[in-house]
């Protein structure tokens, strides 16, 4: 019967995402919308498992590998500045309000701030669909986006490995917490900068199929158990690794394989399986919350962003249109959902309002960067 489920999985997202694109939405917004179909909350015939939970969670660790590899610290370094401004403004804004938010419907401390970190999320994969289409991926402001987004992800996911080791780590002190982050953190780096580079030519030159792609796999899987064993999320650790592969020669064949293999089976799982274990009995009840946190997620981002634009320099058409550009939540926001649920830090009415806000503000998304994006005048930055 899994294997049926696999088929059904993968022709309907593809299907779905096919669909999607046709109507210029991105293709994970039908993955995720053929997954709820799928599932329980509707059609019945997918249920959630720990085998589906699985190929799932190897889904995400490939996705974020990905984000690595695609993550360029050359272009990142140019636009420092302007993409530092625009990440922190994006992530400041949803993180304290939507706390504030958290208490003011009773949530927990620790749940509001999980709330706020799951409204901090940025979604790249987004921007860079959009930016394609409207022929803006290298201008300046492009660049910025890109270079924003990529820091709002590592920061988010940052605090977040912190605010699931709160929420599990039970009587674990926050120095030991602290310092073993830090000894990953530095590993890592380490690691990547004299250990990947090497096993990366030693592998390659052994006799045996694949060898090049096999020794990715290994990076990327070592360094997404590390990073869960010292209390970060797999996930960071599996960017790291990406972004660590991404630095030597490999990269080009690498990313080509991997997002092969990731894209035609993994990922797609992942979103669909987001919207398969989702429950929406009784989300009518919520429509209202549902609306408001739509309103308010869709509002952070845009002024949080776009006041960091115009603080780095860029005129308010530029800025408005890079606030727009990081207001879709996309697959970060349900990989931060998915982990919340897991770990018990959002109840499963919240998740799947979650779910509901990261679809309004992936639709929203588009049409806004257009609106600001064409037909416009280079302010004096670009000049």
């Amino acid at each position: 019967m899994f294997i049926l489920y696999l088929a059904i999985i993968i022709i309907a997202a593809k299907l779905a995402g096919a669909i999607s694109v046709r109507f210029g939405q991105p293709s994970v917004l039908g993955e995720l919308i053929v997954g709820v179909l799928l599932g329980p909350s509707v059609l019945g015939l997918i249920e959630a498992s720990d085998l589906l939970g699985t190929f799932s969670t190897i889904g995400v660790i490939l996705l974020m590998f990905i984000a690595g590899l695609e993550t360029d610290l050359q272009e990142f370094k140019k636009s420092a500045k302007s993409a530092t401004l625009v990440g922190f403004g994006g992530i400041i804004f949803p993180l304290f309000l939507g706390y504030m938010v958290g208490l003011m419907m009773d949530l927990t401390s620790l749940q509001s701030w999980f709330l706020g970190v799951m409204l901090s999320a940025t979604s790249v994969s987004i921007s860079v669909q959009s930016l394609k289409e409207m022929n803006q991926l290298r201008t300046p402001a492009g660049t910025t986006i890109l270079g924003a987004a990529v820091l709002d992800d590592v920061v988010v996911m940052i605090i977040l490995a912190f605010l699931m080791s709160f929420a599990m780590g039970g009587e674990t002190s926050l120095t030991m917490l602290v310092v073993k982050k830090a000894l990953f953190f530095i590993g890592a780096i380490l690691v990547a900068w004299k250990v990947v580079p090497w096993f990366m030519r030693t592998f390659a030159k052994l006799p045996v199929s694949e060898a090049v792609m096999s020794a990715a796999l290994i990076i990327c899987f070592v360094y997404a158990y590390v990073a869960e064993l010292t209390g970060v999320a797999n996930i960071i650790g599996a960017y790291i690794a990406g972004i660590a592969i991404g630095t030597t020669n490999f990269k080009e064949v690498v990313f080509e394989k991997v997002e092969t293999i990731s894209y035609s089976l993994f990922v797609p799982i992942f979103f669909a399986y987001i919207g398969i274990s989702a429950e929406f009995s009784g989300i009518l009840d919520n429509i209202v919350l549902i609306i408001l946190l739509s309103v308010f997620a869709i509002l952070t981002k845009f002024v949080g962003a776009g006041a960091g634009a115009k603080l780095s320099g860029y005129g308010w058409r530029n800025s408005m249109g890079i606030g727009s550009a990081m207001v879709s939540r996309g697959e970060v926001a349900l990989i931060v959902a998915a982990l919340g649920l897991e770990a018990s830090l959002i109840t499963q009415d919240l998740f799947a309002t979650m779910i509901v806000v990261v679809i309004i503000t992936t639709l929203v998304t588009p049409p806004m960067m257009k609106m600001f994006f064409t037909q416009r005048k280079p302010d004096a930055k670009e000049v």
